[in-house]
């Protein structure tokens, strides 16, 4: 759209701004009236570590949302010359579960307790066993229980339980609600009612009676509401919260709070049943959208849903990539004692595409990428492996294909729960992240580890931000009886599906052998930790008693 048509849709109060908040920065994204970005803003944060407890104050919210918006304002202003007063729509999102609990004042009765911290594993574990349904530690039903359980004197006074999407949402409208997805890491979720599972409801309220706590959890927790609603209107008071310099005016509608597992699958139109989208960079995570409830409840899949209400399981693993870039790093710093100074880009194209070239099972070859505990396969903590028999094919080729085969092995592990064992029909995947840069070669071995066509799309690389904002369009331009997946493929991504790849017979076979070493090697991985472990162990007492001086 040229300059000026877009300066006219400012001007009409006809864009959507949709702002996410990440984990080490909050984006800012103002789309047209067909879902394409026009201008953006960021603002880089960080968690801290306070007694313990992984937080960003109430002050780190207000300012870091009110900065990213007036980098947003500044580029508008800079790009086409209008000041931003009214918008047709807007969303927010943020970091999924954590626990933000408020007094009868509005008060915040402890610091609000992110996704990250990792305390709650007794209450995740009697909650998981009491429902039948595998209750993660960073949920937030498990935070709260995990306080009633700890006794902690905070919980008397606790009126309003909500996350960092739905608090930032109750401060501009005053709403106190959240997106169906977005609940779905709070509590338990009934698909067929697009609200919180009553029979479980139901149990923990039994529960919190026992512990005699006079609290019910539809009392303290948001309302649910699903994609296509409206949330709620931009007050006077959270039009000044948002925009301190008074620009932006009051009465613009709002989609529904969501989490960032919500928007990552509206930005790369993964929500219709039997689809699916793997994120892998660092860590890695796949979900896919199920055409029914699993069977059983299992610790290595989350169960969320979709914005519109649809069951997601999730399998999500700590390692992915890590180790991988430190053996291209280490290829890197070899070529530079020779005296040449490889591109990076170059350099992980060149050995990315090697792989390719390997045998299809990697000769033999046995990597672990656990830079941290996975607990998928059962580590608290990790080592970065390489392990080979002499008989083994040791090559270039072979050595880079194990490394990016293991950055998806226990991503295997948990997917082949929901398609061996639960018979999870899976049509398509899309994937995004740093392992798909390098064109055909992370997306052959995904689809080899996958056995489904793996997508990747220009867009799948616009983020949250645009998810939420999408989210927002939808809302306020959706047709009578138009469903999600239907208004994203008519109107956002016009059937684009991108490039695909299609899982090689040979590829499938050689990942299944692998997978088989993969699981044997376990018990090597296992000792290195604990023979690390006990070097520590034995290191420390050395060093309290006085012998290693």
């Amino acid at each position: 759209m040229e300059r000026e048509k877009i300066a006219e849709v400012i001007r009409s109060g006809k864009a959507v701004l949709g702002m996410e908040f990440g984990s080490t920065r909050i984006k800012a994204v103002l789309v047209d009236p067909e879902g394409n970005p026009i201008a953006s803003g960021s603002h880089g944060w960080e968690n801290r570590l306070e007694n313990q407890i992984w937080t960003y104050s109430l002050k780190d919210i207000r300012e870091g949302l009110q900065d990213c918006y007036a980098g947003l304002k500044q580029d508008v202003k800079e790009k086409y010359g209008e000041t931003l007063t009214q918008l047709a729509a807007m969303g927010f999102s943020g970091m999924m579960h954590g626990y933000m609990a408020f007094d009868k004042d509005n008060e915040l009765l402890v610091p609000f307790r992110t996704w990250r911290n990792t305390m709650t594993e007794d209450a995740a574990k009697e909650l998981s066993e009491l429902l039948s349904f595998n209750i993660p530690q960073r949920w937030s039903v498990a935070h709260l229980y995990q306080a009633i359980l700890n006794k902690e004197p905070h919980v008397a006074e606790i009126q309003y339980v909500t996350t960092l999407a739905g608090y930032i949402h109750w401060m501009l409208t005053g709403e106190k609600v959240v997106g169906v997805g977005e609940a779905s890491g709070m509590f338990p979720i009934d698909s067929t009612q697009n609200d919180y599972d009553q029979s479980m409801v139901d149990k923990f309220d039994a529960l919190l009676q026992e512990q005699g706590v006079a609290l019910k959890l539809r009392e303290i927790f948001p309302e649910v509401l699903v994609a296509g609603e409206q949330a709620g209107i931009l007050t006077e008071t959270g039009a000044a919260w948002l925009d301190p310099s008074g620009d932006l005016e009051a009465g613009i509608p709002l989609c529904p709070p969501e989490g960032d597992a919500g928007t990552g699958m509206t930005a790369t139109n993964s929500v219709a049943v039997r689809t699916g989208n793997v994120s892998a960079g660092t860590s890695v995570f796949a979900m896919v959208v199920l055409e029914q409830a699993l069977s059983k409840y299992y610790e290595e899949i989350d169960m969320v849903t979709t914005p519109d209400g649809k069951p997601v399981a999730m399998v999500h693993c700590n390692n992915c990539t890590s180790d991988l870039n430190a053996w291209v790093g280490l290829f890197g710093e070899a070529m530079e004692a020779f005296g040449v100074k490889p591109d990076m880009d170059t350099l992980y194209g060149t050995l990315y595409r090697k792989a390719l070239e390997g045998d299809a099972d990697c000769g033999g070859l046995l990597a672990y990428n656990y830079f941290s505990g996975e607990s998928i396969t059962g580590f608290e903590e990790g080592r970065p492996l390489f392990v080979r028999r002499p008989d083994s094919k040791f090559s270039l080729a072979n050595f880079m294909r194990v490394h990016l085969m293991t950055s998806l092995g226990a991503l295997k592990v948990g997917m082949d729960i929901l398609v061996k064992e639960e018979q999870v029909q899976i049509d398509k995947m899309l994937g995004h992240g740093g392992l798909f840069l390098t064109k055909g070669v992370g997306q052959r071995i995904m689809a080899a580890a996958m056995q489904t066509p793996v997508f990747v799309m220009e867009t799948a690389g616009e983020g949250g931000a645009w998810g939420i904002a999408i989210l927002a369009s939808y809302m306020q331009q959706k047709a009578e009886g138009e469903t999600l997946p239907e208004y994203l493929n008519a109107k956002v991504f016009h059937g684009e599906e991108g490039s695909v790849i299609q899982p090689d017979a040979a590829d499938v076979e050689g990942f299944e052998q692998f997978m088989t070493d993969y699981k044997k090697g376990l018990a090597i991985e296992r000792a290195a930790v604990e023979q690390r472990s006990e070097e520590r162990r034995v290191g420390k007492e050395c060093c309290r008693s006085g012998r290693c001086r």
